[in-house]
């Protein structure tokens, strides 16, 4: 059967499949996206939905490619279904983007692969053109499969390019035996080919969007020496890395301090609904907001050193992209540093999906993402410093806690200042984060947060565990459930993450308890987070 729909519990993946058949797994994805997909396509995809009857239910969709769907959907040039699928085309041996600008193949010549690993594996090189490393990825529909989607997570920031797949079992907390099972069911490839791909599209990235060295390109990618780069690179693509060479824009000449990459995103995308959502959150001295550009400055770990920089994003709508600007100080550690800025962004968000299901809410602006972080320990500082994250108090602590506590940096906007470390914080007594205004609860809450982050028991990122974390969370006194839930949205990009204790969201909808709220709120479930920001943004906005 091409396509199945499982009803399982999260203790037991497998459990009671029931097989539907593909006519009702396409009315299932019209009804969810509203939009005639004809099964719109999607290897190993998931989508989790809650019913109200059952929250300790989990529903996935593990739906094989069906190849005459995609092909047609390849002809509609669709990017709302952009990083779906990627085209194999046995005439020229190159896979492409659903989107490729290039003449349709004949369709006995197309074959269809769920991820870039999977094509190159199969033998096929990436296109020149439309360039397979610039597709944005399937956030929220590897949610069922979680500890598949926080290994490859980890993996696009380079972590196999110094750690190994033991190390990266632990990381994510199951053996590595269980992981290269889980993983190969997710996403047809084991972790290690997965990882090689990576570091060839990143090598590609480079070469064709920068003018760095080929052994700065070869250590930035990850590979270990320039020659298994060269060597590789042949074998899998045929080409000498050279070749990208000749398709660099002049802009980056060889002595720029700064380089510029593109980020694509599916449309819609409110940018101007993720800049005011930062601006009133933002910290002086750490990030700008201005001139419909963001910047900021951050701290990034590599090979065991800390190096330091600054990061610009503008909207460029024409191209369904933001153009992230960044130091050359940073390239280093470029691998792990675009990831984050489109987990920051929340690029590979689906608003085909998310803005249907949220229905009216949604209507007055289409494509809203949640923000999510470049340190996830910043954003837990942010959501214990004070009663109201946009409250002018709260943003004056905070930028009183970056002045005395952050590391100096230069770095345009007048921008002085990377926010303190979780290690930073950890050795500052309590007194001294008291006297930038705060409570003494909320400074014992932070010190004790920061505690746990620095001495590795706690991870604030995507690829935590999502119930382990929040129970760490809550177990630390003096931090609140609408901190948890916040720390949740943005640190762990949990997507169903909802602060039902949030005085503005019970006032604005009437409820005067939070369990009532909660029962209201289960409507937007599996992305009560987006409806959150809906709703904020809405308030906001009447109050500015």
């Amino acid at each position: 059967m091409a396509s199945i729909y499982v009803i399982h519990t999260p203790a037991d993946n497998e459990a009671n499949p029931i097989r539907l058949s593909v006519r009702v797994i396409k009315a299932l994805l019209r009804h969810t996206a509203r939009a005639p997909l004809n099964g719109a396509p999607g290897s190993n995809t998931h989508v989790r939905i809650w019913p109200d009857s059952s929250p300790d239910l989990l529903y996935s969709l593990d739906m094989r490619l069906d190849p005459d769907t995609c092909y047609q959907t390849m002809l509609s040039k669709d990017r709302r279904f952009d990083g779906w699928f990627f085209v194999g085309v046995s005439s020229t041996g190159i896979y492409c983007r659903p989107v490729c600008p290039v003449r349709a193949p004949r369709r006995e010549n197309c074959h269809f692969f769920a991820n870039a690993a999977a094509a190159e594996r199969a033998g096929f090189r990436p296109c020149l053109r439309c360039r397979p490393e610039l597709a944005p990825g399937n956030g929220l529909l590897d949610v069922s499969s979680r500890l598949a989607h926080a290994a490859a997570m980890l993996i696009e920031e380079g972590f196999l390019n110094t750690g190994s797949l033991a190390d990266l079992a632990a990381r994510v907390g199951v053996t590595d035996r269980h992981l290269r099972r889980i993983f190969d069911a997710q996403f047809g490839v084991s972790p290690l080919e997965f990882a090689q791909t990576q570091r060839l599209l990143m090598a590609k990235r480079l070469l064709t969007d920068t003018r760095l060295p080929v052994n700065a390109v070869a250590l930035a990618a990850g590979f270990g020496s320039v020659r298994r780069f060269n060597d590789l690179f042949l074998k899998q693509y045929g080409l000498n890395p050279l070749r990208f060479r000749k398709q660099t824009d002049a802009r980056h000449a060889p002595d720029a301090q700064s380089v510029t990459f593109t980020l694509v995103y599916r449309p819609p995308f409110c940018w101007s609904g993720i800049l005011a959502f930062l601006a009133r959150r933002q910290i002086a001295g750490v990030e700008h907001i201005g001139d419909e550009i963001y910047t900021r400055t951050l701290a990034l770990s590599h090979h065991g050193r800390e190096i330091h920089g600054w990061i610009s994003a503008r909207h460029t709508p024409k191209r369904y992209a933001l153009e992230v600007t960044l130091p050359m100080s940073l390239m280093p550690a470029v691998g792990q540093l675009l990831p984050r800025v489109r987990r920051l962004f929340d690029l590979d968000a689906r608003p085909d999906l998310i803005d249907p299901h949220l229905g009216d809410l949604a209507a007055g602006s289409p494509g809203i993402r949640v923000p999510g972080a470049m340190d996830g320990f910043e954003i837990a500082v942010c959501a214990l410093a004070g009663p109201s994250l946009h409250s002018s108090s709260t943003q004056s602590i905070l930028s009183r806690i970056a002045e005395r506590f952050g590391t100096q940096v230069s770095a345009p906007q007048a921008l002085t200042r990377i926010f303190p470390s979780a290690a930073t914080l950890a050795r500052a007594p309590a007194c001294a984060l008291e006297d930038t205004g705060m409570t003494r609860k909320r400074a014992d809450a932070i010190v004790a947060l920061a505690s746990e982050v620095s001495s590795g028991r706690m991870r604030l990122e995507p690829a935590a565990p999502l119930e382990d974390t929040l129970r760490a969370l809550r177990s630390i006194q003096g931090v609140s459930e609408w901190a948890v839930q916040y720390i949740a949205m943005r640190a762990l990009a949990w997507p169903n993450a909802f602060p039902p204790c949030d005085l503005t969201l019970k006032k604005q909808l009437g409820y005067a308890s939070a369990s009532a709220l909660g029962r209201h709120a289960q409507q937007w479930e599996p992305w009560r987070a987006y409806a959150t920001l809906h709703m904020w943004s809405q308030l906001e906005g009447q109050h500015s």
